[in-house]
């Protein structure tokens, strides 16, 4: 269970952080609501970044949290840390990227973790009913 609520807690952390430097990027740039749409644009790479954390790490932490309770297997866990890592890396590509119209490592490696990592805890969890 140790493991699982290491990466829960990234998890967690990611989110309330990428939230706070979002709030943060508003107060510099004098930006209430709305964000300007140019993918160069800190502000906007921020929202994105933050966006796309709140669309993945809850469900990620909610298998990991139910796999946890499980006893999983060692390839189980593996993959639990694999996710929280990919999680930081498309976070930390997006924001580094100079612009989203164009790819990023960081991104593409983040993505196809998240994806097929997420794909593996899904399979993981529906083995614990069979």
């Amino acid at each position: 269970m140790t493991t699982a609520v290491v990466c829960i807690s990234l998890l967690g952390l990611l989110l309330f952080v990428m939230g706070s430097y979002v709030s943060m990027m508003r107060g510099r740039t004098e930006t209430v609501g709305g964000v300007n749409q140019d993918p160069a644009d800190p502000l906007y790479k921020a929202v994105r970044a933050h966006g796309n954390t709140a669309e993945y790490a809850p469900m990620a932490a909610l298998l990991i949290l139910y796999l946890g309770t499980q006893g999983p297997a060692i390839w189980v866990l593996w993959v639990m840390g694999i996710v929280t890592a990919c999680r930081y890396s498309i976070a930390i590509g997006i924001l580094m990227s100079p612009t989203l119209d164009k790819p990023h490592p960081l991104r593409f490696i983040g993505a196809l973790g998240t994806y097929l990592g997420g794909v593996a805890l899904v399979v993981a969890a529906m083995l614990t009913i069979m």
